[in-house]
């Protein structure tokens, strides 16, 4: 039987952990902080990368690899980013090992010439590596990406939301202009909403983080925020205006087109496995996590049943034959012929690792020449001809996606409201969700609200993300009296 799942309404923070667990989509390694990925979890992830991979090439991005270790002297060259990482990071002082007494140590003789840096990010790394590639405007714009994994030394973890080792992928772009970079930082904003909307069925509001908030080295931090069923916000992407901060920091310059030499304009941008963490629980349910088609590793699972020796053979056949249709259409499907477990286990299970559809087939669909269709969304069955087996599926993971959007769409605008006073404020923000607020602007009054509400500033948001609400219009901010020239998007947070 598939495991107990604790009731989100009981404790969300338990049921999530249930939830990742009783779906094996991730579990705790026997390092702290690091996690084993198994199937579900890493096909899941798959998924993503395929899906952000194509739409990074379809914006003139190539994919490229640079090293796990990064010296230490590389991090010290740009103050803010030393100064944002350095207590998460992990060193690599020695170069081997020895056994002395039976036991194996440190070898002391072993000892670097300059401490290595397991990657938080590959800023530093990369622009060193520019430097020696970039010489001219005729070498620009130069646009990569990379598929990795970075260490960032957490002390209280969680799986997905917050490790010390996740998997992710940086872009990191150069350019001749500081338009062009703008330009291409707000591009890929637009992809990591588009993705976040489209494939994850999950609404995003898109924004600029507060300086606080901002990544350390750069000049604009751009983010897209999710809102989470308990109303916790969570930050799901972000892209970087990094101006010529690293350039500068590295000596990436480049002769332009009048024969001068400037420095070349950044960008950086990511997401990471984090996105799994936010897929469950912006659509996970007391049964299970529920998968948006797009992206579930198995679209549909199809369980025979049998229940004597005569009808096996005919059951299998045509669930094979479905099987061998759906396939040859272009979707995921299983075909769980497994004896030991009973149909109704298998059910259960698939309901857990929320496949979107299930078929089952019987000896009285055989006879009738149909299959039990159930929606994992929904809950809803009916019977559908095997005959018309393909554009039913299509027509149910069609509606199963538009669905699950629409319902998170739903929430949020049922969980958003706006702030007149800082006491309605305050208790708006014990019940969850965004809060819209005025803000002078300063950063006294952003630490107040942290400190007294634990809300935070998720962004600044773009006119137009909240429809019947003009964010850009001047006002009071409540808390300090002073004026305001936009809503911003307050929330506790992941």
């Amino acid at each position: 039987m598939a495991e107990k799942i604790t009731p989100r309404d009981r404790d969300y923070n338990q049921w999530y952990q249930d939830v990742v667990r009783a779906a094996k989509l991730a579990e705790t390694s026997p390092v702290r902080g690091s996690m084993v990925l198994p199937p579900n979890g890493y096909e899941l992830w798959e998924n993503m990368q395929r899906g952000l991979d194509g739409m990074f090439k379809a914006t003139g991005h190539r994919n490229a690899y640079f090293p796990l270790f990064i010296p230490k002297s590389f991090l010290a060259r740009e103050a803010a980013h030393v100064e944002g990482f350095a207590k998460e990071c992990a060193v690599v002082t020695h170069y081997r090992l020895k056994e002395q007494d039976g036991d194996l140590i440190v070898d002391p003789e072993a000892e670097l010439e300059e401490p290595l840096i397991v990657r938080p990010t590959s800023e530093t790394i990369i622009w060193d590596t520019y430097a020696r590639w970039i010489q001219s405007w005729r070498d620009l714009p130069l646009k990569l990406n990379q598929w990795a994994n970075v260490v960032r030394w957490e002390m209280r973890t969680r799986l997905f939301l917050r490790t010390a080792e996740f998997l992710w992928q940086e872009g990191h772009t150069a350019h001749a202009t500081e338009a062009e970079a703008v330009e291409e930082t707000t591009t890929m904003l637009d992809v990591y909403a588009r993705f976040a909307e489209e494939w994850m069925a999950m609404p995003v509001i898109k924004g600029v983080k507060t300086a606080s908030e901002r990544f350390p080295g750069a000049v604009d931090t751009y983010c897209i925020e999710a809102l989470m069923q308990d109303g916790k916000a969570l930050q799901a992407g972000t892209s970087h205006f990094l101006g010529q901060n690293f350039a500068k920091a590295f000596e990436c310059t480049f002769q332009n087109q009048d024969n001068e030499q400037e420095y070349v304009w950044a960008t950086s941008w990511g997401v990471s496995t984090r996105l799994i963490g936010a897929l469950i629980m912006t659509h996970g349910d007391d049964q299970g996590v529920i998968l948006p088609p797009k992206l579930a590793p198995i679209q549909v699972a199809i369980v025979p049943i049998t229940r004597t020796n005569d009808d096996n053979e005919a059951v299998l056949d045509a669930a094979e034959e479905m099987r061998d249709s759906l396939t040859r259409a272009g979707y995921r499907v299983v075909l769980d012929d497994r004896d030991q477990y009973r149909p109704g286990w298998k059910f259960a299970q698939y309901e857990v690792e929320g496949v979107p559809v299930r078929l089952a087939v019987g000896p009285r669909d055989v006879k009738n020449g149909t299959a039990e269709m159930a929606r994992r969304d929904t809950g809803e069955k009916k019977s559908v001809s095997a005959r018309e087996i393909v554009p039913a599926i299509r027509e149910a993971l069609h509606d199963i996606q538009k669905a699950l959007y629409d319902r998170a769409y739903a929430f949020r605008r049922d969980h958003t409201q706006v702030a007149d006073s800082y006491d309605a404020f305050k208790a708006q923000v014990e019940e969850g969700g965004f809060v819209l607020m005025h803000w002078d602007g300063t950063a006294e009054t952003e630490a107040k609200v942290k400190d007294e509400t634990k809300a935070t500033i998720r962004c600044v948001p773009f006119p137009g993300q909240f429809p019947g609400i003009d964010t850009a219009a001047a006002g009071t901010d409540p808390v300090s009296g002073q004026p305001s020239e936009q809503l911003v998007v307050y929330a506790r947070a992941y």
